[in-house]
């Protein structure tokens, strides 16, 4: 009789144990199974964030590229316009330099 008892007392604490890490590892797996829910939902959001920036980091280099040309064109308008403007300079120096030298001309017809 006391080996009966003995037993199922045993058997009653070991199914008590056993029941309660059961419980223990469902709760501890459902804990990692919303862990891993809310991982995966961050990373979907941190996806999504990324190929927005990325489309707006597209758009913006695009800008970057046509300002880029402008910005040679209005160069190379004026490295041209300088050079016009040397030209013109040359011109009227020698303008000047013949004026002067038919004024004396003149002063010495006179």
């Amino acid at each position: 009789m006391f080996w009966e008892w003995s037993l199922l007392t045993v058997l009653a604490i070991i199914a008590i144990f056993l029941f309660i890490k059961m419980f223990y590892f469902k709760s501890i797996t459902a804990k990692e199974q919303r862990s891993n829910e809310m991982m995966k939902l961050t990373l979907h959001e941190a996806e999504i964030l990324i190929r927005k920036y990325q489309v707006q980091l597209q758009r913006a280099l695009g800008n970057v590229d046509i300002l880029t040309d402008e910005l040679n064109k209005q160069r190379e308008e004026i490295k041209m316009l300088k050079q016009r403007n040397s030209k013109h300079r040359i011109e009227t120096d020698r303008l000047q330099t013949k004026i002067k030298d038919l004024e004396a001309r003149i002063d010495a017809l006179l």
